[in-house]
């Protein structure tokens, strides 16, 4: 058996909650670094993460306890996202640290009903941890070294 997005457990900080849909997206602008117009090595760039969780309601109501909790929506500390799958053969882990939530598609209504309602949660990853694949993290250390918080 192979890993599906059936095999998936998601904790948002210490909550583990049921997505229907989940993505994460890192945009790396590294570039190829040129000479005379011809590739001679590659410069950093600048890098960013952010991701969608499609919720139920009843995940949703996990969430906006916390954000109850925090006071508001936009006074939620940002927490770690972890997105965990194993089965007989594979295993992954993927983790994001320091993500803030934002909503988005908090209401899509259909009288016709035949589906449950979902709520978007876009979030955007904001700690220099930034993104781990497997353990592995996606910046160097050296990179993040000198970043205060």
């Amino acid at each position: 058996m192979r890993l599906s997005g059936m095999n998936f457990n998601v904790n948002l900080g210490d909550t583990m909650i049921q997505v229907d849909t989940a993505s994460l997206a890192i945009t790396d602008n590294s570039g190829v670094s040129q000479t005379s117009g011809v590739p001679d090595g590659y410069v950093d760039g600048d890098v960013s993460a952010s991701g969608e969780l499609s919720v139920n309601a009843s995940n949703f109501k996990l969430i906006s306890n916390a954000a109850k909790s925090a006071g508001s929506w936009r006074g939620m500390k940002p927490f770690d996202i972890m997105f965990y799958a194993k089965t007989a053969k594979d295993e992954t882990k993927v983790e994001a640290f320091g993500c803030r939530i934002k909503l988005s598609d908090i209401l899509d209504i259909d009288k016709k009903g035949g589906q449950a309602s979902l709520f978007k949660i876009p979030f955007d990853v904001t700690d220099p941890d930034f993104v781990h694949i497997d353990g592995v993290p996606y910046l160097r250390p050296d990179e993040i070294e000198n970043i205060n918080q």
